[in-house]
């Protein structure tokens, strides 16, 4: 059994855990990586970089089917689904050299490819190694939930750790969750030539805002995709070949079943009682993301019990590593991290929606709204459909919420300004290249204050005074 002293070591190399282990190393600090299973996690691997890729795929094959309003004569394109899903795998391996054991052992990193399990407050044993850190980082990313439907482990079902493996085009695709995960599935293999039904046991993109969300199902409805909702799973088999799924407003049978209902925190291979860290479904931290009852211990990303989305991973990283370098307070926040959904159109929040600032502002709130079909490049691209909506408290946005084309882009400016306490005024300000889409971001902005301004008789008293009495 080999000893090893470091001052930081790392759990998983994920998103998270990469970034710690870079900037720490490269600052000076001595570190062991340790990953059980792939590099890069499951963001490289089998989440954010392969959906995208087949979610690109897919819409390059809709275009050649939407031409028709462009004067381009519609075609149904030939789609080679084995070798789409051979793109998505040269996307990441296009991108894993950059989360390579290689290039973080250039870092100074000792990379160990093992997984860990505490063994004291302040060691883990990983393989035949055994680490001894003065801080140990949890980054140990989730994996997906499969809830225990009656009949599920009798019949073949897809997650995304294995969907993108899949080189046969599913026939007819169910999927059990109809969040953004099985949405963007969704949308992606009817474009491909699947037929899809979606199956959800509450709404659809419930989480979303309402209105946003509306705007999203409906386009993924009149591109064929079956929504149900309200449709709870209540037991899965086989029928002649094929998946049945059987769920409070009837039956549903398929040719492959994706399962996508959410996700679970990958803690249970670390022996957390044996290192005195307090959890339940996640690492139990507070806002510096340190554990409650080890002081040595911190956790990142999914570990950490919230927002579960890889950029939120990054950024804890950054905070943590402020903490534990450099011995500063550093806090983490949620307010200003934003989120996306990648179907057609993207939707895309950051803050509270309407409804939630509402119950936390009551009167003092105010919501800016601008829509796509006002826009000028919009309306050349026929992208109108969407709309950016602020929400307003004392002249600084607190939340934002976009659907449409590039809404993942655009709200940006958004997560910009609540991350930095900008005024409307701020994004007002802003001159835009026209025609971009970026202008309904400045027209949002200018919305809030039309009617202070257009509708305010006070202001008009000053210009009338002014054009009277001023030469």
């Amino acid at each position: 059994m080999e000893r090893i002293k470091t001052d930081i070591l790392v759990i998983g190399a994920g998103s998270g855990g990469l970034s710690v282990a870079a900037g720490a190393s490269q600052m000076g600090a001595k570190v062991v990586l340790l990953e059980g299973h792939k590099m890069g996690g499951d963001c490289l691997n089998f989440g954010c970089v392969p959906s995208k890729a087949l979610i690109a795929a897919a819409k390059q094959a809709h275009s050649m089917s939407a031409g028709d309003p462009f004067g381009v004569t519609p075609v149904t394109p030939e789609v080679n689904y084995a070798a789409a899903k051979d793109h998505v795998h040269r996307v990441i391996e296009t991108i894993a050299p950059v989360d390579s054991q290689e290039r973080f052992e250039g870092f100074g990193v000792h990379v160990i490819r093992e997984y860990g399990r505490f063994i004291s407050p302040d060691e883990v044993q990983a393989g035949d190694h055994v680490i001894k850190a003065r801080r140990i980082v949890i980054a140990t990313g989730s994996s997906p939930f499969v809830p225990p439907i009656p009949g599920v482990d009798e019949v073949t079902y897809y997650t995304n750790e294995n969907i993108f493996d899949l080189r046969e085009r599913p026939e007819h695709l169910l999927v059990i969750g109809g969040g953004p995960i099985g949405m963007e599935m969704a949308q992606a293999h009817v474009r491909l030539g699947s037929k899809v039904t979606v199956i959800e046991g509450l709404k659809a993109l419930g989480r979303d805002d309402p209105e946003a969300a509306t705007v999203v199902l409906d386009k993924m409805r009149a591109e064929g995709i079956e929504i149900v909702e309200d449709a709870l799973a209540e037991e899965v088999g086989e029928d002649g070949g094929q998946i049945k799924v059987k769920t409070s407003q009837g039956s549903f049978t398929g040719s492959h079943l994706l399962m996508a209902v959410g996700r679970k925190v990958n803690i249970e291979k670390l022996d957390l009682d044996k290192g005195n860290v307090a959890h339940d479904r996640a690492v139990t931290v507070n806002e510096s993301l340190r554990s409650i009852s080890n002081r040595r211990v911190y956790a990142i990303g999914d570990a950490a019990g919230g927002l579960q989305f890889t950029h939120v991973a990054g950024y804890h990283a950054g905070v943590i590593i402020r903490s534990m370098l450099f011995g500063l307070p550093s806090k983490a926040k949620t307010s200003h991290i934003p989120w996306v959904t990648y179907t057609d159109p993207e939707l895309a929040q950051v803050g509270p929606t309407e409804a939630e600032a509402r119950k936390m502002h009551g009167s003092a709130l105010a919501v800016a709204r601008f829509d796509y079909h006002e826009n000028d490049r919009a309306i050349a691209s026929r992208k109108t459909s969407g709309f950016v909506k602020v929400m307003v408290v004392k002249g600084r946005p607190i939340g934002a919420t976009i659907v449409g084309e590039a809404a993942g882009e655009l709200v940006g400016a958004w997560a910009l300004a609540i991350a930095n306490g900008l005024k409307m005024s701020g994004v007002a300000a802003m001159v835009a290249p026209y025609p971009t889409l970026g202008e309904i971001n400045k027209r949002a902005a200018g919305a809030y204050f039309s009617p202070r301004l257009f509708e305010s008789e006070s202001v008009k008293r000053v210009v009338g005074i002014v054009q009277r009495f001023v030469p």
